[in-house]
């Protein structure tokens, strides 16, 4: 595991419980690393513990589209690994 220091105050100013933070601070950063194309949706949906699918429409929260980062070869992956 890797643990990240941030101020209460940043939890606070998201009204989020420490619970929800982490969550959001996950789930946010594992968004950025999939749309940058740097870790599959697959590999994403794991860490966070939630279905492929799941994952693939949170994102959409985020503004991120599920076809933004793959090339053909990606996609044919992910769909393998489906």
């Amino acid at each position: 595991m890797i643990y990240v220091s941030y101020p209460e105050s940043l939890a606070n100013s998201l009204k989020l419980n420490t619970k929800d933070f982490v969550t959001e601070i996950k789930m946010s950063s594992l968004a950025k690393l999939f749309e940058l194309g740097r870790i599959s949706s697959g590999t994403a949906a794991k860490i966070l513990g939630i279905s492929r699918v799941e994952f693939l429409d949170r994102i959409s929260d985020y503004k991120i589209s599920i076809f933004n980062h793959a090339d053909l070869d990606d996609l044919n992956n992910d769909i393998s690994n489906a």
